[in-house]
C-alpha cells in the first residue's frame, strides 16, 4: 500500500475501473485547497484519483457511489458535530460498540463520534448507515473503514475477513472483481 506516493500501476488500474464515472476530476488546485482548509494531506492513491480521474462517481464501490471529497452521503443525517479531518483517526483496531461492556453507557456516544468524525474522509454509503471511510490522519492513515450504526471496522486482508489487499485501490480492485466485501473463509 503507498500512501505517500502515487503508484503507476494503481493509477492505471483506477483509470480503467472508473472509465466511466460521470464525475469530474477536482483538478490540483482544489485538492490543495481542500487540503490547506482541512490541515491533512490525503493520502495516495486516492489524492490523485481525486486530481485527476474523479471526483465522486455514480457507480460504486461503495453501493451508492463515491461521493465527492468535499461532501458526505445524503443519508449522514443532520446534528452530528462537526468533522474535524485534522484530528487523528482514534481507531487501530475493531470495535463492536454495540456489544462494548467496559465502556459506560453514559460515556459510550462520547466515545463513538470521533470514530464518525475525526481523521477520515467520508467516501460513500452501502445504506443503513454503513459508511466507508478513507483514514486521512493518524496511525491508519490509508486504510479503509466500514463504520456502522453497531462498530467500525478496518478493511483489507492484513485485518481479517476479506481477500482484498488493504487501501483504496485494493478496496475498488475488489469491488471491481466484483466480491463480497467480506469473502474470507474463517
Amino acid at each position: 500500500m503507498h500512501t505517500e506516493h502515487p503508484d503507476a500501476a494503481e493509477l492505471a488500474a483506477l483509470r480503467e475501473a472508473f472509465a466511466s464515472a460521470n464525475g469530474a476530476a477536482l483538478g490540483w488546485a482544489g485538492v490543495h485547497a481542500f487540503e490547506a482548509q482541512h490541515g491533512v494531506v490525503l493520502p495516495e492513491p486516492y489524492r490523485t484519483f481525486v486530481a485527476e480521474i474523479a471526483d465522486g462517481s455514480a457507480e460504486g464501490p461503495p453501493t451508492y457511489g463515491l461521493v465527492p471529497l468535499a461532501e458526505l452521503p445524503e443519508d449522514w443525517g443532520g446534528g452530528r458535530p462537526e468533522r474535524v479531518l485534522g484530528r487523528p483517526f482514534p481507531l487501530t483496531g475493531t470495535w463492536l460498540w454495540e456489544d462494548d461492556e467496559d465502556t459506560p453507557e453514559e460515556e459510550l456516544d462520547e466515545a463513538i463520534e470521533p470514530v464518525f468524525n475525526d481523521g477520515s474522509i467520508v467516501l460513500g454509503t452501502d445504506g443503513c448507515g454503513m459508511y466507508w471511510h478513507l483514514v486521512v490522519t493518524g496511525e491508519h492513515r490509508g486504510h479503509i473503514w466500514l463504520v456502522t450504526g453497531e462498530g467500525a471496522s478496518p478493511f483489507g486482508d492484513v485485518f481479517g475477513g476479506t481477500t482484498a489487499a488493504p487501501g483504496f485501490a485494493g478496496w475498488v480492485a475488489h469491488w471491481t472483481a466484483d466480491k463480497d466485501w467480506f469473502d474470507a473463509e474463517g
